[in-house]
Parts: structure tokens; sequence; C-alpha cells
């Protein structure tokens, strides 16, 4: 990749520091709406990695990592570059909403038409301005309303140099995650970039754990990219993570109020009784029971539940068989 960058006309030298705000189309009010997008470049050539977040509205805690992110010191001997785009769906921000204005989502917009939909211009301009320009990427995001993720690597664990970039985050789980048609993650493969998709918390909610597990995962990969210096200082490796190519959402067998008897990160055998859903206005009780081994990695936060509502996501440990 050459060593020369420009985005939205502009030209970043290797060695500066900048924030360049990308304009996208108006609000109806005619109120100007910009992406911001902050470039640090090193004055050494490298990998020049994408750390994004918030292409849903709703997920924040991305933001909060990149903020965390561009304050560390350690930036100040890069060798590469960063790339960090806080809010993607600047849109969905304003509303707090995962959604775009015409109710698109933009995690499967991508790669965008300039001639589409708003979210299909939007996602264009992102991948022709940004994404394209980048060798690396890591797209941060939370789990939906009211839904709790355990911090987790999602990616193509079948190709190795993903694979190794996976490992190098050093979450407790990485879930082989096929391409889901529109999402970055599948343009992002399709131009030849390796994408990570890390998630972690409550979509509309700061969760400190994902948030500080997301911020150490980022200088991890930095690191092994070569990007930072190997004499900053880490924690002792952790242990091996969990890796899982199949998962699954266990769903309420029936409506009522439902009483969690397991956490998120906790190691599951089938048939373990993980909650109770209760009728408020029987005494009837219905387990939920574990369908497979394996790691929660996801939970439904709401006590009340419908029947086929999604409570637990489950990574499987190998396929379990009848």
């Amino acid at each position: 990749m050459s060593n020369t960058l420009v985005i939205h006309q502009q030209s970043i030298q290797p060695g500066c520091q900048v924030m360049i705000d990308l304009p996208l189309p108006r609000l109806t009010t005619q109120t100007q709406v910009t992406m911001p997008i902050h470039v640090i470049r090193g004055k050494t050539p490298g990998a020049r990695l994408l750390v994004c977040a918030a292409i849903h509205g709703d997920e924040l805690n991305g933001i909060e990592i990149i903020r965390r992110l561009l304050k560390q010191p350690v930036l100040n001997q890069l060798c590469g570059d960063l790339i960090a785009v806080p809010m993607v769906n600047v849109y969905g921000i304003i509303h707090n909403t995962r959604y775009l204005p015409d109710r698109r989502d933009l995690n499967r917009s991508f790669p965008g038409s300039k001639k589409g939909a708003l979210a299909e211009r939007l996602a264009e301009l992102f991948m022709s301005e940004v994404v394209t320009k980048c060798t690396h990427g890591i797209d941060l995001h939370t789990g939906a309303i009211h839904r709790s993720n355990l911090p987790q690597i999602r990616a193509d664990l079948d190709h190795a140099e993903t694979l190794a970039l996976a490992k190098s985050f050093n979450t407790p789980v990485l879930l082989n995650a096929g391409l889901r048609d529109g999402s970055l993650r599948q343009a992002a493969t399709q131009a030849g970039i390796p994408m990570l998709l890390y998630e972690g918390g409550e979509a509309l909610r700061f969760d400190e754990t994902a948030i500080h597990a997301g911020l150490q995962g980022i200088l991890d990969v930095m690191q092994h990219l070569n990007m930072l210096s190997a004499e900053r200082t880490r924690k002792p490796a952790p242990t091996e993570p969990f890796i899982a190519h199949h998962s699954q959402w266990i769903r309420a067998a029936g409506s009522g109020v439902f009483s969690a008897t397991r956490l998120l990160g906790e190691s599951i055998q089938r048939n373990d009784v993980l909650g109770i859903i209760n009728d408020p206005f029987s005494s009837q009780e219905i387990p939920v029971i574990a369908p497979c081994n394996g790691l929660i990695i996801g939970r439904s936060e709401l006590p009340l539940v419908h029947e086929g509502d999604a409570i637990f996501h489950v990574a499987q440990l190998g396929i379990d068989h009848e």
C-alpha cells in the first residue's frame, strides 16, 4: 500500500495527527452533518489500522473505547497509521437508534452506492474515503437493546491472517462467524482487508468491562502488527481463548417472568438448568434447559419474556448430537 494518505481531498503526511470532518448528507433542517475521522500517522511506515464504532447508532461502548485509545501516550511512537472513526452512523447517534432515518441498517448496506438510498450513500462514502485505504480493521459493536454480550471477537477464523489477528486481541471467546450480506466486514473482506468485529456490553449503556477489554485488545492487535513498541507494558498473556465454530440462541418455551441462574461467561453442559420462567398468574414454572455444551456469550437483560424470545446466546463446544 502506498504511503500516501488522502481523505476528503486532504493529504496527511507521515508524523502528523489530524481530525477530518467528512461531510454527510444534510438533515431535513439543512443542518450540516459530518463524520469525525481521527488520523494519526507514524513517521515510520507500517500497517494502517482502521478502528470504527457506532455503525449502529445505539452501540456506544466503541465511542468510549476510541476516546480512550486516542489518549494513549504510546501512540506518539506509532509505526504505521491509525484511522479512528468513533461515530460512523452519526444520524443514529443523534436519535439514540440503531438505524438511519430511513430505517435502514447501515451494516446491511455495504459496499454501498453513490446513487442509492441514504444508507447506501453513507456506506459507499465510508468505503471509498476510509476503509479501502487501510490494511486491517476492527469494527466495534455491542449487543442489542436489553441484550448484553460477553467481550468476544467474531471473524473468519478459517483465514490464517485473520485468525492470528483475532487471537492477538486476547478476548476470552473467538467466534467463527460467517459473512453477512451487506456488512462492513463482508465488504472489507472482499476488498482484501482482514476485519475483526468486537462485541461487548449492551446497547445504550457503557460497560466498563467491555470498554477495558476492547481498548486493551486494540492495543494488543497494534502490537501484533508491529505498530507499537515491543516494550509497551503488557499484562501476562491470558489462557488460550475459547474458539467456537457454531453458536445458537436459546429461546423461551413460554411467556412469563424470567429469572436467570447462570451468568455471562459461564460454561454450561447439555441439560443444565439456566433459569426459570415463572407464570405470574399461577404457580407454573418453565425451566430453561441448555441444549448443548458451551459458553454463555450473550443474554437478555429483560426479566419479562414472551414465548420465542431469545434469552441466552451460547457458543457451542463442538457439535452435539442426539
